[in-house]
Formats: C-alpha cells, structure tokens, sequence
C-alpha cells in the first residue's frame, strides 16, 4: 500500500526526521492560504500521486511569490501527470503539497528497502541524490552503497555512520545523519513498511539535514496492525477494479493484455499468464479467486473481468481440490447467463469431480468450449480471439 508524500513526512516528522514546513492544499485557494501561513522567501508547490517523476512532468513548481503559487496550483490541480511509473494513462492531480523552500548545499538519496533474495532489510546510500536512483544503478551502481540488516538486532549506529563516510559527507553533517537514518529504520520496522525512501535528503547552507522527498509503502499483510496506516489510502489513486476485487477476497492485478484468466491458485495463475504469451496471447489481469471460491465469487470475477473493455475471450483454468469442479461449473455457468457473455470462453476443470462438471458445461448448451489442458486451453482462447481481429 502506498500513501501520498505530505503523509509520509508526516510520519517521519513523528520520529525525528526533519522536514520542511508544508500543508496539503485541494484548492487553489487553499494553497495561496498555506503559503501566506508558511511565509518563505519561495515555495514550492508539488502534485500529490502515487508517482515519481513528477518533476520531470511538470508537477513540481518553485515560487517566489504568492501570484506564482496561484498560477501553478492553478496549472497543476486537475492535470494528468505522465510519468515513467504512471504508464502512458498518467494520474490526474487531486491534491497539492505546499512547502517552504530550502537553502540546498547537496543532495543524497537513502532508502530502506526488503531484499527478497536475502529476507533481509537493506539500507542503501548514494551520493547521486535526486536523480532516479534506478538510473544510477542501472549505470553507476559503484555510487550505491548498502548496508545489510541483521533481523535480530536492527540497524546499528555503526553501520548507519559507515553508510555516511562512504557518501562522502562532511564531518559536521555526520552524526546529524546517523541519526536520521537510525529514526528513518525505526519508522519503517514499527509501520510495517516495504520501502522507506528519501530521495534528496539535502545538507543546507545553515548546517541543516532535511528531507525534502519521501516515500513509504507498506505491507499489505501487516495492514491489521496497522489502522492508522489504512486511513491514509487514498483510493483514488489505485485501480477500481483491484478495489472493488479485495472487497470479495480476490487477488486481481489488471495488466494491459487482451485475454481475460479467472484461476485458483497464484502459482496456477501465474502459470497461465505464462502459457498464454507462450501460445502467441497477451493476459489482460492476474485474478486468483483462491481455494474457496462461491458461484457468487466467481461471478464477481467475471463482472471485473469484463468490466475491462480491452478484453475479448475468457480463460477460466481452475485445478478443483479444495473446490469440487461441479461447484466451479455451477459458478461459470450462472456467470455466462448473468452477463449475456458474447466475447469467446474457454474452460479446462481438473480435479475432484472433473467429469460432472465437463458434463454441466456441455449440457448447459452455452458457449463455453472446453479444453482438455492448460495448453490446450491457452492454444484455443490465443486462436479464437486473434480470429476476432
């Protein structure tokens, strides 16, 4: 789960981290009213979305004035950012952060991410502060510095401090940024996060150390414990269909493909996302409706499935253990009817009861054609969707 910039320095200011002085603003007139109240010789106004890059997009403006904050609050809200993590769809811009400017020395970015290769928290360091940092490892990854967690004791001042003398900050700034980095990792183990990211954090010509960018997310699992996290979702931000998916207890990712899957299992599913670009398709979402799925789930499924309008054929590939093949028949077959489906289904049930529920599809006198396979099935619904182009 992601959450917006302001709110996470909103976190951070909670533990320590030095922050600039800023308010979120849904107006224009609200942003003109927070600068007037943050008073600073210039302001910066920044869109709010779930992206980076959004200075590259224009989102982020620097004002000198009060008629220059309204002009670029005025410009900014309502505007669809484009940017790299956005796709080529980009994000309309509901909310802005107003702030005080920043007497800039030198830029550094930290972040705190989970390696999944290790299980591992990593802490990560670079000199190249306020560039993407997937840039520079990409090309310079000699200027990343990482710092590997021990689960057992946490971050360690020492390691903190080596993490400082590797970027190459000044002697004076060192022990300012020991401690922020050990106040960043408090923040990040007790909110459950994923990532804790500051990308700059900057030394100022006062002999200050600030966060002027961060970003937080957090683990989905660990959301329980986590209340005042959840009250921070902004649901504008995320894709409806994967909303209104989580309210049924299905897992959906919606990809920009053309071949619906309705699957039980994220191994299964991922498997038939898999077969089908093998067979030549493109999957238009990950849905796994999981191990207990009702007819009425698999109904839900499928009116979020076709709620897509890029998709034009159905695979359905369900392996019925916990959950008998009739059962899931009985589902499809109450789905098909329900939605008048037109667009090309194909269906390949094994499993407990896999012979009644062929039986229920074919008597059903549908269109629904069945497959013998999971190859098979991706070989017939790739065909029969090309041979609608």
């Amino acid at each position: 789960m992601n959450i917006h910039e302001y709110q996470s320095k909103n976190i951070l200011r909670e533990y320590g981290v030095n922050v600039p002085n800023g308010h979120v603003a849904y107006s224009i007139d609200e942003a003109v009213s927070y600068a007037k109240k943050i008073n600073s010789n210039v302001t910066v106004v920044k869109a709010q979305i779930h992206a980076g890059g959004r200075g590259k997009a224009g989102g982020v403006k620097i004002a000198k004035d009060l008629s220059e904050v309204r002009a670029y609050a005025k410009e900014i809200l309502g505007k669809v950012l484009v940017t790299p993590q956005t796709g080529p769809e980009g994000t309309e811009v509901k909310r802005l952060l107003v702030e005080e400017g920043c007497n800039i020395d030198k830029e550094y970015y930290i972040g705190l991410v989970l390696d999944r290769s290790t299980s591992r928290v990593v802490l990560m360091g670079s000199e190249e502060g306020g560039m993407d940092i997937e840039e520079v490892a990409a090309n310079t990854p000699e200027k990343i510095f990482n710092e590997e967690i021990d689960p057992t004791v946490g971050l360690q001042a020492f390691q903190a401090r080596r993490l400082a003398f590797n970027l190459n900050i000044e002697k004076e700034y060192i022990g300012k940024i020991t401690k922020l980095i050990m106040n960043l990792y408090k923040a990040y183990d007790d909110k459950d996060c994923m990532i804790a990211e500051i990308n700059p954090l900057v030394t100022t010509k006062d002999g200050d150390v600030m966060a002027l960018d961060a970003k937080m997310s957090f683990d989905e699992n660990a959301l329980h414990r986590q209340k005042e996290i959840v009250e921070l979702r902004d649901l504008d931000e995320e894709n409806r269909n994967e909303i209104e998916a989580s309210k049924y207890d299905l897992s959906y990712i919606q990809l920009d493909g053309n071949i619906g899957c309705m699957v039980n299992g994220a191994g299964l599913a991922m498997s038939t996302m898999d077969i089908i670009k093998f067979h030549g398709g493109s999957p238009a979402n990950f849905l796994d409706v999981g191990g207990d799925a009702t007819p009425e789930k698999v109904a839900e499924a499928f009116k979020i499935i076709l709620s897509d309008k890029e998709v034009k054929g159905i695979f359905v590939n369900v392996f019925g253990g916990i959950m008998k093949c009739d059962y899931i028949a009985q589902g499809i077959i109450e789905a098909t009817k329900q939605f008048d489906l037109e667009i090309p289904l194909v269906v390949r049930l094994e499993g407990t009861n896999v012979d009644l529920g062929k039986k229920m599809l074919n008597d059903s006198g549908l269109n629904i054609t069945s497959a013998n396979s999971m190859a098979d099935g991706a070989d017939k619904i790739v065909k029969m969707v090309n041979e609608l182009k």
